[in-house]
């Protein structure tokens, strides 16, 4: 990070910039294109790949439990592009996590494999502008079986990838069987990218960043067809899919997220040692002090239960540790958003302009309580398996 990563911010921002004005901003920053073999070369590459997922797919990442890998994840959560420099980021994460796990060997060997390279990028297909995706089994694609294919029809948005020009594949879930028990009427399929009826409809902003040139995307999915073979699992297996995609992918948001707010109280500090208001410095105003005293706190507490959760995780599975997943991806967001506003803050003017990362930074925070699931669904859920802890017995 020190010898790469931070030095290299200001030359993203300046190419990002070139790309703008020239018209190409989809264009892949060669700055970053150019990291990668050195952390390949380093053997910083698929950090993220947890061993029993890597057993199980028989390709192999650092061979790290989630436990390891989260302090990683945070260290690199301090620039929001350099996960990618180590093919840590999302959605390819997830979804090289998906194909390893539930994918078939055919499957693997064409997605997973090259994905695992950097060889290319992928899309995460899931929520819908039309119905309230928070309950995913509002999603309304469809998914037909004709014969030896499956065809789909629907529109996604925020289809995480779906922008980047490097996108040569879509994990996208949808209903093979509406009539089914209400968990079971959703598949996954991987979807090739250049398959005739996927149309890209437009890019989304977040905040007014279109997060080029990655972004997010709104697809269309017209008689898309696509061999049965590429279904992920099985029919009526998606709610598992995501379940097991989910988990993982929310440690890593967490701990990218506490990175971020981290990144941000440094700045904070650093600005208020600088600056000179009302003839004192902004760290010798006691409002500043308390914030800084709070914004250390609460980072300190969410990175503890974030790394609760993933010991969890490695030790006893995802579903025993589904309260403290759900409490992390609560507690991480809402903490961030709040650390990265008090040194926004701190910056003045500066700090709701692109002369800082703070105004990016709070943007993709602030996403985050709706990524994986909005933080009323998670508290929901939080909710009722503590009350369930004081349910009365069930009469036999």
């Amino acid at each position: 990070m020190d010898e790469h990563i931070y030095p290299s911010e200001k030359r993203c921002a300046e190419e990002l910039a070139a790309n703008t004005a020239a018209g190409r901003r989809w264009t892949p920053l060669k700055t970053i294109e150019d990291l990668k073999p050195k952390a390949q070369a380093a053997g910083l590459w698929n950090l993220f790949l947890p061993v029993d997922t890597a057993e199980a797919s028989g390709y192999h990442g650092a061979g790290l439990t989630n436990q390891e890998y989260a302090p990683l994840a945070e260290i690199m959560g301090r620039v929001l592009w350099s996960s990618e420099v180590f093919n840590c980021s999302a959605p390819d994460t997830g979804n090289m996590e998906t194909i390893a796990r539930y994918g078939s060997e055919d499957i693997k060997a064409t997605w997973l494999k090259p994905l695992l390279e950097g060889k290319f990028r992928s899309a995460f297909a899931m929520t819908e502008p039309d119905v309230a995706s928070s309950d995913a089994t509002n999603i309304e694609t469809r998914i037909e079986r004709h014969g030896d294919e499956y065809v789909i029809n629907g529109r996604k948005w925020w289809t995480s990838g779906a922008m980047d020009p490097r996108c040569k594949v879509l994990i996208t879930m949808g209903k093979t069987d509406p009539e089914a028990a209400r968990h079971s009427q959703q598949s996954m399929v991987v979807v090739p990218a250049d398959t005739p009826g996927v149309k890209i409809v437009r890019a989304l902003n977040v905040f007014g960043y279109d997060d080029a040139p990655h972004g997010h995307a709104e697809v269309l999915f017209e008689n898309v067809r696509v061999p049965a073979s590429n279904i992920l699992l099985g029919e009526g297996r998606g709610f598992e899919i995501a379940q097991g995609r989910l988990g993982p992918g929310r440690i890593h948001h967490c701990m990218r997220l506490i990175g971020l707010a981290e990144r941000s109280l440094e700045l904070m500090c650093k600005r208020a040692v600088s600056r000179v208001a009302f003839g004192k410095t902004l760290a010798q105003q006691t409002v500043t002090q308390e914030r800084i005293a709070e914004a250390r706190c609460k980072i300190d507490m969410a990175r503890l239960l974030t790394l609760k959760a993933a010991w969890m995780m490695d030790t006893v599975g995802n579903k025993v540790a589904r309260t403290e997943i759900a409490m992390i991806k609560v507690v991480a967001p809402r903490m961030a958003c709040q650390v990265i506003d008090w040194a926004i803050q701190l910056h003045g003017g500066g700090g709701i302009s692109d002369d800082f990362p703070l105004a990016f930074n709070y943007a993709q925070a602030r996403t985050l309580r709706f990524a994986d699931g909005p933080d009323e669904v998670h508290r929901n859920a939080i909710a009722k398996w503590e009350l369930g802890k004081y349910a009365a017995p069930k009469a036999h």
